[in-house]
């Protein structure tokens, strides 16, 4: 049985044992050991950060300096330099690791102090560093360990033999300093009284080079403004133009565009004529012909009412009228009888008798003619000539006695009185 081990990207994993002899290196990943016969151990990855310092070391003129620095390394993950690096420290704390490191690169940075000058450590730190780092790299190299950066931290020494050097120096750069000033001066009055003379003829060459530059440019300046105001006119010319021009068109334009709008505007008041004409038949014209043809119907319907009306009455009248004849026909002829017989007895009467008899008559025969139009409330005559009204009554009339002489066998026209009434009514007439 076994267990599954994992570590991060910032340590190593060294697994041994099992069944073969090699060496197992994970970074950053895991691996599968067995109980008690696999040996699991750890080394870091993580940068270490040393602080080598050598007091009091002898320089190649024999001063003591004392000289710190700041080295980053770490552990190489290369299979064959970490299997180094795990031979060295594995089973090793981090500090144990540093000190050994830090052993190393204070014995390199020793040796390499006493070869160089105190001038050449002082003024030239970076190349220092660089020696020490090219040194030590091999050495710690073979440990598995990676140099990263090494710089020379500090520089000092305990008999002030770099602040004398500094004095020294500064005294000699305060002295050059001082001299070249001096110089300098000197220089600069000599400079500036041949710079101020070359300056006058300058100027006074400059000036009057800016006067007749001054007068070309004036007279160049005339001849453009001249030039530009031509052009200038020029173009405000073609340009009122060209604006007439486009005015022109723009007009052109808007001369058709309002004849367009007027034909449109004729257009739809057409329509709108149109429309309000149907509309009038629609809601004037087409009631008011049906309101006509209404009346009209109505009218006619109420004249044939009427004259079916009058023609039914008639007819009524009529069958009436025959009815009622037959039976006074039979009552006349049976009073005729009786009057023949009465008149056959009434013959030794003479005229006068018979006379008296006739209109004792009269009455009652009228009643009788007149007892059927009682019963008529309205009689139409279909006829528009009055004079033709008067013909029918004067034949009503005129037959009169020809009914009664068939009622009654006396003849009324042979009668004296009737003839004397009937010849004036005659002279009358004419």
């Amino acid at each position: 049985m076994g267990n599954c081990h994992t570590v991060g990207p910032n340590e190593a994993l060294v697994v041994s044992g099992g069944c073969s002899d090699t060496k197992t290196y994970v970074v950053g990943g895991w691996s599968w050991a067995w109980w008690l016969i696999s040996d699991i151990q750890r080394i870091t990855l993580e940068i270490m950060t040393l602080q080598p310092k050598c007091d009091d070391v002898e320089t190649a003129e024999g001063v003591a300096i004392t000289v710190t620095g700041v080295a980053q390394v770490k552990v190489m993950t290369d299979n064959e330099l970490l299997g180094y690096a795990c031979e060295q420290f594995l089973g090793k704390s981090v500090a144990e690791i540093k000190s050994v490191i830090l052993q190393t690169l204070e014995g390199h940075l020793r040796s390499i102090l006493g070869t160089l000058t105190v001038e050449q450590i002082y003024q030239d730190r970076d190349r220092f560093a660089k020696l020490v780092r090219e040194v030590a790299s091999p050495d710690v190299g073979r440990m598995g360990i990676e140099i990263l950066s090494f710089t020379i931290k500090d520089v000092y020494d305990k008999v002030e033999y770099l602040s004398s050097l500094g004095k020294t120096q500064t005294a000699a750069v305060q002295r050059d300093a001082d001299i070249g000033v001096a110089e300098a001066e000197r220089d600069a009055g000599i400079k500036e009284a041949d710079c101020k003379k070359e300056m006058m003829d300058i100027k006074f060459q400059a000036d009057t080079k800016m006067a007749d530059s001054k007068r070309e440019l004036e007279m160049q300046k005339a001849s453009f403004n001249q030039e530009v105001n031509t052009k200038k006119a020029e173009a405000q010319l073609a340009y009122e133009l060209q604006a007439a021009k486009e005015q022109q068109k723009i007009r052109l334009e808007e001369i058709e565009i309002e004849v367009v709008q007027r034909k449109k505007q004729i257009t739809i008041e057409e329509k709108e004529i149109v429309r309000m004409d149907k509309e009038l038949i629609a809601t004037v014209k087409r009631p008011a012909e049906a309101e006509a043809y209404k009346i009209e119907q109505l009218a006619e319907g109420q004249k044939m009412k009427k004259v079916l009306t009058a023609q039914a009455e008639a007819e009524k009248i009529r069958c009436i009228g025959e009815a009622e004849a037959g039976s006074i026909e039979v009552v006349g002829k049976a009073e005729a009888e009786k009057m023949r017989l009465k008149a056959a007895a009434y013959l030794q009467y003479g005229e006068a008798a018979q006379t008296a008899l006739v209109l004792e008559a009269l009455p009652k025969i009228a009643a009788k003619v007149a007892a059927p139009l009682a019963r008529v409330n309205e009689i139409v005559i279909m006829s528009g000539d009055s004079s033709h009204v008067t013909s029918e009554v004067t034949r009503l009339l005129a037959e009169l006695p020809v009914s009664v002489n068939a009622l009654t066998g006396v003849d009324m026209l042979k009668m004296p009185f009737l003839q004397q009434l009937t010849g004036q009514q005659s002279q009358t007439a004419i």
